[in-house]
């Protein structure tokens, strides 16, 4: 059987340069999303909603594979905003409100996801209430791969809001949006390597 790799079919959204910003056409994604506020590193919601993301993607990958449409269950991502954009610059994580993704297949339906749902419940004891299936359209973006710790990124992601987008004539239009391509878990914070995303319009 042959095994769906999201990271290699879709290779433009989980690859970019070092520490340069490179413009791609997002397409229109299936994600299993939950929102959430606060620091992720103390608000016990995060934990919970990460949780939820992976027991039912595997939950899902678990049924498709016995239907002959096996998938690799996709690396965490993140969407993240702030009443004002220099909380990211500045670390304040307090401030920040996020939806926490895993991408999956387009095949997911809703039904599948209403099944996987419930048994991911009845696993865990609960899933987060914002827990839901959704597409996500971002268009034209700026992306560029970040190597090191989470709270390091904020040079660079100074460096797209004061420099490349005004000079490249961009405006925002949308969330700022995270790829996490290694496991905090178990990779050494210095060795990270974290996908930053930002959609944009031209001015």
């Amino acid at each position: 059987m042959e095994k769906l790799d999201l990271k290699k079919t879709r290779k433009a959204l989980f690859t970019a340069p070092l520490g340069r910003f490179e413009t791609i056409e997002a397409p229109p994604v299936s994600y299993l999303m939950v929102d959430g506020h606060g620091d992720p590193n103390t608000v016990p919601a995060y934990r919970l909603a990460v949780e939820s993301l992976y027991a039912t993607a595997y939950t899902i990958k678990f049924a498709r594979k016995a239907d002959g449409l096996d998938f690799v269950v996709a690396p965490l991502e993140g969407l993240w905003s702030a009443p004002d954009p220099e909380s990211f610059t500045a670390r304040r994580k307090h401030e920040w409100d996020w939806t926490m993704m895993i991408m999956v297949p387009d095949h997911v339906d809703e039904a599948a996801f209403q099944s996987a749902r419930a048994k991911a419940a009845r696993k865990l004891g609960a899933v987060s209430e914002s827990l839901r299936l959704e597409r996500l359209e971002e268009g034209l973006c700026l992306q560029a791969l970040h190597v090191g710790s989470y709270d390091d990124e904020g040079p660079l992601l100074a460096r797209l809001h004061d420099e490349i987008m005004p000079a490249g004539g961009y405006a925002f239009a949308g969330r700022h949006h995270e790829v996490y391509l290694g496991d905090p878990r178990k990779v050494a914070p210095e060795k990270l390597r974290t996908l930053l995303r930002q959609p944009v319009r031209r001015i």
